[in-house]
C-alpha cells in the first residue's frame, strides 16, 4: 500500500491495560455523559468535557510513543472513540436544532461507506486499514469545529465569530473526512486486486 498515505504500523506490546489504552477507554465511556449534557442543555459542561477528551486524543498517542506502549488495540480504540464522538455530537446537536440534517447525513454516509469495506478487509485477514494523515486532519478539524458551532449557536452563547469559524472548520473537516474515506476505498480496491 502507498506508504505516504497508509503509515506502517509498529507495536511495542500486546498488553491491554496500558496508560494510553485506559485513556481511550475513558474517552469511550465519556460519550454517553457528553451526549446527556448536551441534550439537557448543560452546554458549558459539555464543551469542557469535549475539550478534555479532545486533549486526551493527542495525549494518548503521545504517551503511547513516549512510554513505548503502542498496541494494535490502541490503534483501533483511538479512531473508534474519535468517530463515535463526532457522530454522537452531530446527532445530539441535530436533536437540539443546532446543525442541519445534511451535515449529519454527510458524516454518517462516509462511515456507512467504510463499513461496506469490512467484508473485503476481513477476507484478507485485516480488521481495518491504518488511520491515514488525511483522516487525522479531518478528525482534528471536526473535533475543533463542533464545540465552536455549539458556542456560536443562538441556543447557547450566540457568538457569530465562533459560529462561522466553526462552520468553516466543520465543512473543511467533512471534506477531509470524505477524502480519507475515498483513500480507504482506493486502498481496499488495491488490496482486493492483490496490488501491494
Amino acid at each position: 500500500m502507498a506508504a505516504s498515505l497508509v503509515p506502517e504500523q509498529q507495536w511495542d506490546t500486546d498488553a491491554v491495560l496500558t496508560i494510553p489504552n485506559v485513556i481511550s477507554f475513558v474517552r469511550l465511556l465519556g460519550i454517553p455523559t457528553f451526549c446527556w449534557l448536551i441534550l439537557i442543555g448543560q452546554d458549558t459542561a459539555a464543551i469542557i468535557l469535549l475539550a478534555v477528551f479532545g486533549a486526551t486524543d493527542w495525549v494518548d498517542g503521545y504517551l503511547a510513543r513516549r512510554l513505548k506502549q503502542r498496541t494494535a488495540l490502541g490503534a483501533k480504540l483511538d479512531p473508534i472513540a474519535d468517530r463515535l464522538y463526532i457522530l454522537a455530537t452531530v446527532i445530539v446537536l441535530l436533536l437540539r436544532g443546532i446543525v442541519p440534517i445534511w451535515f449529519v447525513v454527510a458524516l454518517l454516509a462516509r462511515d456507512v461507506m467504510l463499513a461496506a469495506l469490512v467484508p473485503v478487509l476481513r477476507k484478507h485477514d485485516i480488521v481495518a486499514l491504518p488511520v491515514n494523515y488525511v483522516g487525522k486532519t479531518g478528525t482534528f478539524l471536526l473535533l475543533f469545529a463542533l464545540p465552536l458551532i455549539l458556542i456560536g449557536s443562538e441556543k447557547f452563547l450566540g457568538w457569530p465569530v465562533a459560529y462561522w469559524l466553526g462552520w468553516a472548520l466543520g465543512i473543511a473537516g467533512a471534506a477531509f473526512y470524505w477524502a480519507a474515506g475515498l483513500l480507504y476505498v482506493r486502498e481496499t480496491v488495491r488490496l482486493a486486486k492483490g496490488d501491494r
